[in-house]
């Protein structure tokens, strides 16, 4: 197939296409409904996904071929016309311009995307396969999704080549950690390993971006619009924080209306200067950044807003140095207004795991988590610990239940939103795994399917490279594509063998299924 070129591609491609949409369209009895085919159709829905993944990063490969190709193209057709006319070559970045045009254009018919879409799409896969091999890789192996992959390509888009493929290596590096997580912790992720491939251009990255804030006004369905501000991080988790607050005091005070739909309510009502906005309140927010990071954000290590995430460490410093202006300044507590200052600092010591650069803290016998416990572990988790969800926090859990004997102190404790809080009745089990003392807060999701999924609490510094082992390891153990053959290769006889065990046995009764 490789030496057949893309021809035969295609024709592959397509065969499989068209057999595929035969069975979507016309399943007849293949989709049956049947208790004793759960597992069979899991597996369907296992080999789908991997047969996505491996798409789209075939998709990546052929959009880029293609663009180079046509820009190969223009090349020639420039050359031949100016030595046919006697004219001048247009200058090569005339000719490139040309060519990402005509291939967005192609790109954009083709998937049916806007222009827009299809030249974010066409640069992000470009990324992918130019710079960023492991990420290309991972997505092709189904372990990142399409979604994620693409997201960490655009994110890329202001490091050079070398710095990427430097960030590429180091976001590969810490794919094991991120198995269960979230969109939110992927963000988070990237950002600190483009940090630390540009700890320099930190700062410059921050000031161009907090030039481009804006408030848009979009139009929705059934008379209804959303309005978007962008904003610094710091002003757009105490918004959220305050309208949070506003409305659970008023679903306290008997407002029957909806947690999210008061939120809305205030939001406008304080912005029109209606007589139901919100009066003026001290909101007390966490954030949380190294002395490192304090005192000389070159280092690269990222600061992190309670319910919002990671931001750039001179983010934090402008605003502090704001506050520290004005408390120094004559006349202050006018500059600041008669209630003091409009943003106060107090600084809190923690300490963070050696290894594995986690917050880490202290026990209490309660059943409840005291107030300062709970809060520290929403320091430390940012956003639900249940696979894959980036929910708000709301309850803070015990892995291993209370009424079992769990005790009440950090290391049994993780921040779950409302619905994962529900993990008893959702999952097989939830248990603490690893070593404390090396691997950190490792918890284990256990699906009543047998899925796992491992989660830990976002690094606030970078964590320790694994050590090398000593072993040498066998072919077998090293190759991904091997134990790929091998799994399927025992799914087949599993099967042959459920099948031998349904099927009538020859000079006897027929066996009931």
């Amino acid at each position: 197939m490789r030496s057949r070129g893309p021809q035969a591609l295609a024709e592959m491609v397509g065969d499989g296409a068209f057999a595929l949409r035969e069975l979507a369209l016309r399943p007849h009895q293949l989709f049956t409904a049947d208790a004793a085919f759960a597992g069979r159709y899991r597996e369907v829905m296992g080999v789908i996904h991997e047969l996505r993944s491996a798409m789209d990063a075939l998709e990546a490969r052929a959009v880029t071929a293609f663009a180079e190709s046509l820009t190969l193209k223009k090349q020639a057709e420039a050359r031949a016309c100016a030595a046919h006319e006697e004219g001048e070559v247009p200058p090569t970045r005339t000719l490139l311009r040309s060519a990402a045009n005509e291939a967005v254009r192609e790109v954009s018919m083709l998937i049916r995307k806007s222009p827009a879409s299809a030249a974010h799409s066409l640069a992000s896969q470009r990324r992918l396969v130019t710079d960023m091999p492991e990420m290309l890789t991972a997505l092709a192996s189904a372990k990142v999704t399409s979604t994620v992959a693409h997201a960490t390509a655009r994110s890329f888009a202001p490091l050079s080549p070398a710095q990427r493929r430097e960030a590429d290596r180091e976001l590969a590096g810490r794919l094991p950690s991120l198995d269960g997580a979230g969109a939110q912790t992927w963000d988070d992720t990237t950002a600190a390993v483009i940090a630390a491939a540009d700890p320099d251009g930190q700062a410059r990255r921050h000031q161009q971006a907090r030039r481009e804030r804006h408030v848009t006004v979009r139009r929705g369905q059934h008379g209804m619009a959303t309005v978007s501000a962008h904003v610094s991080a710091l002003d757009a988790a105490l918004i959220r924080k305050r309208l949070s607050h506003e409305a659970e005091r008023l679903r306290a005070a008997g407002d029957h209306r909806g947690h999210q739909a008061i939120q809305a309510d205030s939001f406008a009502d304080t912005l029109i200067g209606r007589e139901d906005g919100m009066e003026p309140l001290t909101l007390d927010i966490g954030v949380i950044i190294t002395d490192r990071a304090l005192f000389d954000p070159r280092n690269g290590d990222l600061a992190r807003i309670e319910g919002y995430g990671t931001v750039p460490a001179e983010g934090v410093r402008e605003e502090l140095r704001g506050v520290f202006r004005a408390l120094l300044a004559d006349g202050a507590e006018d500059a600041m207004g008669p209630d003091g200052p409009a943003l106060r600092a107090t600084l809190r010591r923690m300490y963070s795991h050696p290894l594995a650069g986690e917050l880490v803290g202290v026990e209490s016998r309660a059943r409840a988590f005291p107030a300062a416990l709970a809060r520290f572990i929403l320091w430390r988790d940012q956003t639900c610990r249940g696979p894959h969800c980036d929910a708000p926090i709301r309850q803070t859990d015990h892995i291993h239940p209370h009424s079992a004997g769990g005790p009440t102190c950090l290391d049994n404790g993780q921040g779950l939103c409302a619905h994962c809080n529900d993990k008893e009745q959702q999952t097989r089990s939830v248990r603490r795994v690893g070593n404390p003392a090396t691997d950190g807060h490792l918890v284990e999701w256990t699906s009543h399917a047998g899925s796992r999924r491992i989660t830990r609490p976002r690094a606030l510094t970078a964590p320790e490279p694994p050590r090398p082992s000593t072993a040498s390891p066998r072919r077998d153990e090293t190759s991904p594509r091997r134990e790929e053959w091998k799994r399927r290769r025992l799914r087949r006889r599993r099967r042959a063998r459920g099948e031998r065990q349904r099927s009538p046995s020859a000079g006897s009764p027929e066996t009931p299924a």
